[in-house]
Parts: structure tokens; C-alpha cells; sequence
């Protein structure tokens, strides 16, 4: 279908752009920005007068919980929670069951994605075999089948020599190895350590274990160049030895959860459930570091972290409850929402969660590389229209997720996606009522 999206302010940060016109697609791709050919005849037309027209958003941490844990979502629901967040593609965790370690599972995933047509999904390959920490996965098979990086999730590794032999295969090759920095013995706790943990009588994460982790990372890509994505950033000590490392030139980029960016450690609250997540909240200082981080290029991407719970594990004691929110659709929001409130350039707002996380992917977008994260003619049509002027509430009867729980139920958020394009095909458009 030939579409025409008129009257918006179109920014493109890989270039620069911003200007109001319009977007003019075909069979896919934009052929037309500000220049609709004159015998271009839409079937279809967007008004996007006083919206901002942007490339589709590339997340970088999303569970879509299939296979294995279809109670808390479905690929179905979170893949329309994703178009409904002006989500096009998406980086989704091995941590499934079973884990993502054998390339039929993750061709699988692919295809039943694929089939949707609500958004590009590219899995992370498990580093090792059932993210046991013992035996490397066979990353060449896991890559032909569509794995764009390898990962251990949320399962830190305790063997440094294993984690040294997957960091240099992945270097021979040319792989990227994603790592949320925690030692294993240190960060088996449910709250940033602290004042309030002491007060609560909650067991405490140390900062310690994430710049332990990042020492014997960055120590190890000294050794072997290989290229590593730390993921879910979460201290002010941390942000400074990524910067450290970048300064000294190692292959390293990084992310930061809309969590960590927006709260802090008394967000918790009286034991509110909906706050306990992986990487803990920590304090105003850590998250004053990470915004600033964020806004330097320290940290490259802004990431939703979107981890659906269902009820059952979300209604327990805070240690007992599992960590993780939604945050698919508030992803948007929150970055306009940073942009708004710490004065941050619109460009690196909009840039947080588009092109820049698309370089993270890197070379493995194949024939997309040019174009995904991006609105350019000839580019594919992944087409975002973000309406700043709304106001919304989250809540469970506003979220498409399956899952409900997020720390920002009740609040009030800036600007809502009004449409979102995959490819050149509507995969969401939000009704008025909505």
C-alpha cells in the first residue's frame, strides 16, 4: 500500500533532519521525504499535523517470555505492545525455556515473529549451553540462524576462565558479547544496598558488584578486542569506567533501563512489589550519573528492560516477588520525557532510542544496516508518529503487555504514539478513544 504521512516535523537524528513536511512510502520503503513524487497517489494518509514523524524505535532489551513462559506473555501481546510503544525492532534475551542455545529455536522464534508483521525481532544468542556458565554454544550455528549477539541474561557468570574463551571465539569472529555487569557471589541481593536497604532489612547489591564485573571485563577485552554491549548500566562508579574504557579505546557500548534513568532506591517505597528489578534502583546520585552519562554518549542506548510478571509472581513479599516490569510502551515517553525535563538536545532524546541502538546491532542488520533506526529515501519504512502534546496515565487498562506491573503505574507520562509502520505496513494506529 502506498501511504502518506502529512503535515509532521520529521527528525531524523543519524542526520540531522528536522523539518515539517511529509513522508511518502511505498512497497515498503520511503521514497519520499518532503518531495512526494507528483503521481504518487496514497491509498492511504496519516495526518501528522503537530506530531513528530520518527524512525521506528530499536529496543534493546525486551522479553517476549515464549517459549516457556506464556503466562506472563504472549509473542502475540508483546509484539503488540511493542508497535503500540513505536517499537519496529527489538532485542530479545536468551533467558527463555528452553534457552535460546540451539539454532532451531531460534529460527523458530523468528518465524512465528515474522508472521505477525507488528516489528523485526533479533534474538541474543546463549553464551553457554543453558546459560550453565560451563560449555560454550556453538555461536557460528547461532548466528547463521538470526542471533545477533550472545548473552548469559540475568545468569552471571562465576568462571572467569569460561567467560575468557567465549569473549576470544567471539573476537575471531567478529561477535559481540552482551554482559550485564554483576559478580555472582555479590549481586545476589533484592535492593541497591544502602540506608534504605539497612532500614527495610532487605539483603543489599552492592555497587561493587557491578564495577567488579566491569574491571574483569574490560580487562579481558584488553587481551582478546573482543567487542562487548554492557547492558542495564545502574551506577554512578560504573558510568565512569565505561567512560574510562571508551576514552581508552575498547570496542564497548552500553545501555540504561527507562527504570534506572526515571527512579531511585525510595521509589520502593513501603515494600511496593512493582520496583523490585534487576539491575536494583540505586540512589539520586547514580541516577543523576546515568541521565548525564546518557546525555554525553557514555551510554548509547535508553532501553525499555520490558520484563512482563504475571499477578501470581508480582502480589508476594518484596524479597519473594520477581523482578521485573513492562516497559514496552512507555519507552517513548520516557525519553521525551528526559528531553523535557533535563534539557536534553531533541536530537540525542530521539537519537537514545533509534539510530543509536541500531549501531549497537551493528553489522549483523545485513541489508537493513543503512536504514533501520533511520527515516531516509530508499530506507525501509519502520515509521514512528509520536503526538507530544498528549498526557496519559499508565495503568492496566492503557498498556497492551500482558504484563501490568510497572513502578510508573498511576503516574502521568508526556506524549503518546499515534501510529507506528513496519515495513511500510500499519502495524499500529491508535484510536481516539485510546
Amino acid at each position: 500500500m502506498k501511504i502518506l504521512i502529512q503535515n509532521g516535523r520529521v527528525i531524523n537524528p543519524a542526520s540531522g533532519l528536522d523539518v515539517v513536511g511529509d513522508v511518502a512510502i511505498a512497497s515498503g520503503r520511503i521514497i519520499g521525504i518532503q518531495n512526494t513524487p507528483a503521481d504518487f497517489k496514497p491509498g492511504k494518509t496519516i495526518d501528522a499535523t503537530g506530531c513528530l514523524v520518527l524512525p521506528g524505535l530499536v529496543d534493546l532489551a525486551v522479553r517476549l517470555r515464549e517459549p516457556g513462559y506464556e503466562h506472563e506473555g504472549m509473542l502475540e501481546s508483546e509484539m503488540a505492545a511493542a508497535a503500540a510503544g513505536g517499537v519496529t525492532s527489538l532485542v530479545c534475551p536468551p533467558d527463555t525455556d528452553p534457552v535460546l542455545d540451539e539454532p532451531g529455536l531460534v529460527e523458530m522464534l523468528k518465524f512465528r515473529a515474522e508472521k505477525l508483521h507488528q516489528g523485526r525481532v533479533f534474538p541474543l544468542g546463549a553464551l553457554t549451553r543453558g546459560l550453565e556458565g560451563q560449555v560454550l554454544t556453538e555461536m557460528h550455528e547461532l548466528t547463521e540462524a538470526g542471533c545477533v549477539g550472545f548473552s548469559q541474561a540475568e545468569v552471571a557468570l562465576d568462571n572467569t576462565l569460561v567467560l575468557q574463551r567465549a569473549m576470544q571465539y567471539a573476537s575471531t569472529f567478529g561477535y559481540t558479547v552482551w554482559l550485564r555487569p554483576q559478580e555472582y557471589h555479590l549481586g545476589k541481593g533484592v535492593v541497591a544496598s544502602g540506608a534504605l536497604a539497612t532500614r527495610m532489612g532487605l539483603s543489599g547489591v552492592p555497587v561493587a558488584a557491578e564495577t567488579i564485573a566491569l574491571h574483569i571485563i574490560f580487562e579481558l577485552m584488553k587481551t582478546n578486542g573482543a567487542r562487548v554491549h554492557l547492558c542495564r548500566i545502574s551506577s554512578a562508579a560504573g558510568v565512569e569506567l565505561v567512560r574510562q574504557a571508551k576514552a581508552a579505546g575498547l570496542p564497548v557500548s552500553c545501555d540504561v533501563s527507562i527504570n534506572s534513568l526515571q527512579l531511585t532506591d525510595a521509589d520502593i517505597g513501603y515494600f511496593d512489589s512493582r520496583a523490585r528489578l534487576n539491575p536494583p534502583l540505586r540512589q539520586q546520585r547514580d541516577r543523576d550519573a546515568l541521565r548525564q552519562g546518557l546525555a554525553d554518549g557514555t551510554i548509547d542506548a535508553l532501553v525499555s528492560d520490558h520484563t512482563p510478571v504475571d499477578e501470581d509472581a508480582k502480589t508476594l513479599p518484596f524479597a519473594e516477588a520477581e523482578p521485573g516490569a513492562t516497559g514496552l510502551e512507555l519507552l517513548l515517553s520516557q525519553a521525551w520525557k528526559w528531553h523535557q525535563e533535563q534539557g536534553v538536545p531533541l536530537q540525542r532524546a530521539i537519537s537514545v532510542v533509534t539510530e543509536a541502538p541500531a549501531r549497537v546491532i551493528g553489522n549483523t542488520l545485513g541489508t537493513l544496516q543503512a536504514s533501520v533506526g533511520q527515516l531516509v529515501e530508499g530506507g525501509v519504512a519502520d515509521v514512528c508518529v509520536f503526538d507530544p502534546a498528549v498526557m496519559w496515565t499508565v495503568g492496566a487498562e492503557t498498556l497492551r503487555s500482558q504484563g501490568k506491573h510497572t513502578p510508573f503505574s498511576g503516574y502521568e507520562l508526556p506524549g503518546r504514539v499515534t501510529s507506528t509502520l513496519v515495513a511500510g505496513h500499519v502495524a499500529f494506529e491508535r484510536s481516539a478513544r485510546h
